[in-house]
């Protein structure tokens, strides 16, 4: 529900756990007919998504999400037919199962070819409920030549709710954003219908309402009616507090039914919107003026630990029994809609919370929090009010920060399993470790952004930890926590010694450079420049291998040329790692580099090979121009500005221009052969400096050159199209057009 809702919900500080349970051991014999069949199944969802259920006894049953992994997703999406998992969810998100609960405790190594070669208690033993149901994610493609002959997936059929939407009613202004009033209009596999409102509730509003992102509902004026509508539902009735309409109870008819609604018309809504789409309009309408909840450590808008306030000072609550129910309390209360997700401990292992008054982050207030889901405020929820020490497992936190200046800052501590129950805590390998780490070390801690990631940390205390217990961790950058990350099954580290062990600081706040992809279509050119005017670029690595050989200083090199303007988007300005002491002087350009590579340019082959390459070092960093202020509003200032060696960076609010016609801004193409190809500039590519978000960082365009002209199409940031969009993108670059000499 981002920008209207939550995605992420972290209550606590959640960590993993290395445990395994006494009774852990290899699974037993499959289904009687020597296969274990697994489908997906719950609500909402789509065909690669949903509650994991195997069958087993001949019967159906699910798995409990305690100690479940992204690589166990892996095992059941790869099983199902998928090439892998994107994500899993734990604590029933597509609603609870039924029967029994088969597997507990799952732990599978990665290679295994279906869900029963992995290790758990084994089949039937399971110390869990429904509630703890765990679901997959897979990607929604399909493995090279699979047969599902051994599965069975929960089939879409004609009456599950595909999308729903709401169409603006006759003679209201349709263009008005967000739509908070109209028809219900559900589509189905069949295609789009309406829902009759004979027995419509003030429940089923609060439902819709709260899966369109809209905290409250409110009684519609008047009742509309239709003499067109196609009644694909007769009857709905809802608790209230479901999560989606599709877990009401209803009563289907028929795909394009002309039979009338019996004294009513099609099923209408008419939603509050919650203050952060009132700001621009009425005051009408005044949410948490005193709000005693709020979401701190999110990345984005509406996702975070939730923290209570009382007697004035904000502290936490601790996750056990947490579901999407109190979640969606806690959503509404702060002006969002229906959660869309509530995590806990048991989504990263058994450790449920982290020490947060040695963390200095507040007291905890409330224990097993356990809403209805119609609850005007958290506080208003069934709950234990407890000490610190009554939330379970907090002994059992199993990441931590040691030796920093304060608790945002440390070296990197993991506790390991030394075997026959001993445990005890070790360093992380700083060798390969980056920023992109260091966001999953503070995202997993609850503690922001990655301000930096550290390689060495000699100049803080490592106490009596000296041990290294993991390395070659690699991670993308969007994983929950560590153990979602690569790393060496054996410790390998080049440099020993406490001294080279990782370490992260983090932030409440960071950067996020984007680039304005339509401004390189609009300005792309090629340029034959001679030799004699390219010897400081040359000096710099601008040119590719081949013209060493040239005969300088006659002759020429072709340059496909363009701008780039580098906006900052974030919540900090962007700095360069070193300060202006580490700087490297160029002498021909007459300026420092600041960074070693601040920009790829590179040209690609359809099939991803790179046929040529430029770098942008970044000698210039600074404020080229910010957005202006409006109406009553102060715009943003120029803070960075490189004349006279001035200080390097961009602000928040302002961007970097680097115009087409300064030295290396192009890429060399004199060697390259006519044909298409794929244009890609990265910003920041080695993660040198952290981001809040590094999807955005890539552009691609199509990119025809017949020798002499170059056409580009469809710019864009590499995270804007969807997979099946950008595979197209790839393979059929299209028509292109704009053309530039």
């Amino acid at each position: 529900m981002l920008r209207g809702g939550l995605r992420n919900m972290v209550v606590a500080m959640v960590l993993w756990a290395v445990w395994l349970p006494p009774c852990l051991g290899q699974t037993t014999s499959p289904s009687q007919d020597g296969k274990v069949k697994v489908r997906l199944a719950g609500y909402p969802r789509k065909h690669n998504e949903g509650r994991v259920e195997v069958f087993y006894h001949g019967e159906w049953g699910t798995i409990c999400d305690d100690d479940f992994t992204l690589t166990n997703a892996h095992v059941l999406c790869r099983h199902l037919g998928f090439v892998e998992a994107t994500s899993w969810s734990h604590n029933a998100k597509y609603g609870p199962g039924t029967g029994k609960i088969w597997l507990d405790n799952v732990m599978c190594g990665g290679s295994e070819n279906s869900i029963e070669k992995c290790m758990s208690r084994g089949w039937g033993n399971s110390d869990c409920s429904h509630q703890e149901d765990a679901g997959v994610v897979c990607k929604d493609e399909r493995l090279p030549g699979f047969t599902d002959s051994n599965i069975i997936e929960m089939q879409v059929d004609e009456n599950r709710l595909e999308k729903i939407r709401l169409r603006p009613l006759s003679g209201v202004h349709s263009a008005r954003i967000p739509v908070t009033e109209g028809l219900i209009e559900v589509k189905f596999k069949g295609g789009w219908g309406h829902i009759c409102n004979t027995g419509w509730t003030v429940k089923n509003s609060r439902v819709v309402c709260g899966m369109m992102g809209f905290p409250l509902q409110r009684t519609m004026a008047g009742t509309p009616h239709s003499s067109q509508s196609v009644y694909r539902i007769h009857s709905v009735s809802c608790a209230g507090n479901e999560a989606h309409l599709s877990a009401c109870t209803m009563e289907f008819g028929e795909m394009n039914s002309s039979a009338p609604c019996p004294s009513g018309g099609p099923a209408a809504v008419s939603c509050v919107p919650g203050p952060q789409f009132t700001q621009r309009r009425s005051r009408r309408v005044k949410l948490n003026s005193t709000s005693t909840v709020r979401l701190k450590g999110g990345a984005k808008t509406g996702e975070g630990r939730v923290e209570v306030l009382n007697e004035n000072e904000w502290g936490t609550v601790c996750d056990d029994h947490w579901n999407l129910q109190s979640a969606s309390v806690v959503c509404r209360e702060l002006g969002f809609g229906t959660a869309k997700e509530a995590l806990t401990g048991a989504r990263m292992g058994q450790a449920k919370m982290f020490d947060l008054l040695s963390a200095g982050m507040g007291p905890i207030y409330m224990n097993e929090v356990q809403c209805h889901g119609d609850e005007k405020s958290l506080w208003d929820c069934p709950h234990k009010s407890i000490n610190a020490g009554d939330c379970k497992h907090m002994e059992d936190a199993s990441t931590r920060l040691t030796g920093g200046r304060t608790h945002l800052e440390g070296r990197v501590e993991l506790l390991h399993s030394r075997g026959s129950g001993v445990r005890d805590w070790g360093l992380i390998c700083g060798d390969g470790w980056t920023s992109r780490e260091a966001m999953v070390v503070c995202r997993q801690l609850g503690l922001g952004h990655a301000s930096s990631g550290l390689k060495e940390t000699w100049y803080w205390d490592s106490g009596n930890v000296t041990e290294m217990v993991l390395s070659g961790v690699k991670c993308k950058g969007d994983e929950m926590t560590l153990t979602d990350c690569q790393h060496h099954s054996a410790v390998s580290c080049k440099r020993a010694g406490a001294e080279f062990s990782a370490g992260v600081i983090c932030s409440d706040t960071a950067s996020d450079l984007v680039l304005n992809a339509p401004l390189v279509e609009q300005t792309v050119y090629i340029e034959d420049r001679p030799l004699h005017l390219l010897y400081c670029a040359a000096e710099e690595n601008c040119l590719t291998q081949s013209a060493a050989k040239a005969n300088w200083p006659y002759g020429q090199r072709r340059l496909l040329r363009f701008s780039s303007q580098i906006h900052n988007i974030g919540k900090a300005d962007f700095r360069p790692r070193l300060g202006r002491h580490s700087w490297v002087w160029h002498e021909c350009h007459r300026h420092y580099h600041s960074m070693d590579i601040f920009t790829y340019y590179d040209l690609l082959s359809l099939n991803g090979t790179k046929v040529a390459d430029g770098h942008k070092a970044s000698f210039c960093l600074e404020d080229t121009q910010c957005h202006e202020g409006k109406t009553k509003v102060k715009g943003v200032s120029k803070r960075y500005e490189c004349a006279n060696f001035g200080e390097q960076g961009i602000t928040v609010g302002c961007w970097d221009l680097y115009r087409h016609d300064i030295d290396c801004q192009w890429i060399d193409i004199t060697d390259v052969k006519p044909g298409n190809y794929i244009l890609q500039i990265v910003i920041n590519p080695n993660f040198e400096i952290a981001e809040s978000d590094f999807t955005n960082n890539a552009m691609r365009c199509n990119c025809k050159y017949d020798g002499n002209h170059v056409w580009l199409h469809q710019c864009h940031l590499g995270d804007s199209f969807s997979e099946a969009a950008e595979r197209q993108f790839e393979h059929y670059p299209g028509q292109l057009n704009n053309k530039i000499s």
